[in-house]
């Protein structure tokens, strides 16, 4: 892909097409049974995805910063094999626009980077913008406004303290909920090959600090069903939930093709 393509210098304008900037990165197999070792429980779960496949999912994002508070939700698939997902991603009410509501911005998460359409900031409608995410200060864990569901279980791997916390339900499957703190710098040592870069970027200057508490619900299968993260950013704090079902649905994504692009000046938000 050529550099002008990839747009690796748009990093702050990826974030702030989403109202993120300000709020985030003020700097730049089987079933589990209550008694198995909690930490590899959960630093299997990227593994247990893609032997599931796929599924279908809803993401939360919320943010809290200075007394204002701002939610941004998402749904979509994830084809785990592939490393593929496309979500539309809802943003907040607008109160510059009289209150109304933006329309959702089409992200398609493919390994190394990010394709937004829809995303404003002077990028014709019918246009994609790709980063790298990689590029981004944060590995694209909270910039893109909803979290890659497997990166976001490749965090996993950097798992410690982890306890058991007890049965529950989540989506209406019976699950086993796990607590503790996944380091990034760990978690980037040992990721899969197409996530190192995204998380050691994570790792180096995304966050506050390098330990992201976490609750993980995994169903009898192994399989993640939801997934909370709490990210400490320069401005107050990021929590991204990821909750997964329908395993096995169909996921197709289409990558836009080279002409599809923009590669012309983002406007500044």
């Amino acid at each position: 892909m050529g550099q002008q393509g990839r747009h690796t210098g748009t990093v702050a304008a990826a974030a702030a097409a989403l109202g993120l900037i300000t709020l985030t990165t003020g700097c730049a197999g089987g079933g589990a049974a209550a008694s198995d070792d909690p930490a590899t429980r959960v630093r299997d779960a990227a593994d247990s995805l893609v032997r599931a496949g796929s599924s279908r999912a809803r993401t939360t994002m919320e943010m809290a910063s200075g007394g204002t508070r701002v939610t941004i939700r998402g749904h979509g698939a994830y084809d785990f094999r592939r490393r593929q997902g496309q979500f539309d991603v809802v943003l907040p009410q607008d109160p510059a626009a009289g209150g109304g509501r933006k329309p959702p911005v089409t992200e398609l998460m493919t390994g190394g980077d990010l394709y937004m359409k829809n995303r404003g900031a002077g990028v014709p409608a019918d246009k994609w913008v790709r980063v790298e995410t990689s590029s981004l200060p944060d590995g694209n864990l909270v910039t893109g406004g909803a979290t890659d569901p497997l990166v976001a279980a490749e965090l996993l791997r950097g798992a410690r303290e982890v306890t058991y916390v007890g049965e529950t339900r989540a989506g209406g499957a019976a699950v086993r909920h796990y607590r503790g703190v996944a380091e990034l710098g760990r978690a980037a040592a040992v990721a899969s090959a197409p996530y190192r870069d995204a998380l050691r970027a994570a790792a180096g200057k995304g966050f506050s600090r390098g330990g992201v508490p976490f609750d993980a619900y995994v169903d009898e299968e192994g399989r993640l069903r939801k997934l909370r993260h709490r990210f400490d950013v320069a401005n107050g704090q990021v929590a991204s939930t990821t909750s997964l079902y329908a395993f096995g649905a169909p996921v197709r994504v289409r990558l836009p093709a080279e002409r599809d692009i923009y590669t012309g000046k983002i406007a500044a938000r």
